[in-house]
Order: structure tokens, then sequence, then C-alpha cells
């Protein structure tokens, strides 16, 4: 039995060792709002926080997770109420709406991190992430409107 914690709350899973934490969030305790993309590390949709810092849920083992804390976009404000989640809203961000969690998992991580980062500071750090409908202006403008209000 592997115990962590999930959004602030103790958590557990008897999931094999090698499970990437995608499948126990999204199967395991039913939290859908962590999408399953392309299953490799590059789309970023997968995105969580582990220890407060981003992580490719994809890509993480769920041995590697015991006792550490996990976020996910459901933990991130109980009310969309995060400064990224409303510049998202601001910015109108959202099209298809799929790769929306991971990418503002990654830009709370930013400004948690670096509170008034630069354009090039913003494109180097959500370039972990694919937007197929490709928003990545008002992704970026949303971020540095998060920054600025924040």
């Amino acid at each position: 039995m592997i115990h962590f914690t999930i959004n602030g709350k103790a958590a557990s899973t008897d999931a094999p060792p090698t499970t990437p934490l995608l499948w126990v969030i999204r199967e395991g305790l039913k939290l859908s709002g962590t999408k399953f993309g392309c299953g490799v590390g590059l789309c970023g949709a997968c995105m969580v926080h582990i220890d407060g810092k981003r992580a490719f849920s994809c890509q993480t083992q769920v041995r590697e997770i015991a006792g550490k804390a996990i976020t996910t976009i459901e933990g991130l404000s109980e009310d969309s109420s995060h400064p990224v989640q409303k510049a998202w809203l601001a910015e109108k961000v959202p099209q298809c709406g799929y790769c929306q969690s991971g990418q503002i998992m990654s830009a709370a991580d930013l400004l948690k991190h670096n509170p008034h980062p630069t354009r090039d500071e913003i494109v180097e750090y959500m370039s972990a992430h694919i937007c197929r409908c490709g928003t990545y202006a008002r992704i970026f403008s949303a971020v540095e409107r998060a920054s600025r209000e924040g």
C-alpha cells in the first residue's frame, strides 16, 4: 500500500508500484481533471504538482509519491479563485479545454517560483505543453495577467 496526500486529503493505493500516477488519479481516485494526452511526457495534459513542483503524472510511477503531497487541478482552489484560473477566464483561453488543466498547473507552478516572469520566461516554461487549438498567445497573456493581478 502506498500512502500519500492528494489535494490536502490522505489517500492510498494498492496499485502496482510502476503504475503511472495519472491512472491512480483518474481511475483510482476518480479525479478527471488531469488528462491523458500522449503518455510519454511531451504534451503536458497530465501535469500535476508533487510536493509543490510540477510533474508529468503519466511519467511518475506511483512508488515515487509515497509520503508526498499531490495537487491536481481540482485541488488548486475550491472555487476557481486561483489567480491563474481567474486570468484564464478573463483572457478567454480555453477552446476545447483538453490541455487547460495541465497548462494551468504549470502556470501556477511558474508563478509560485517566479512571481514576475518575463514573456520569454513564460514562453520557455510553458513549452512543456501542446495546445492543439493553438491558443498560445492567450495562454501567455493569461500568465502575464495572473502575474500582474496575482
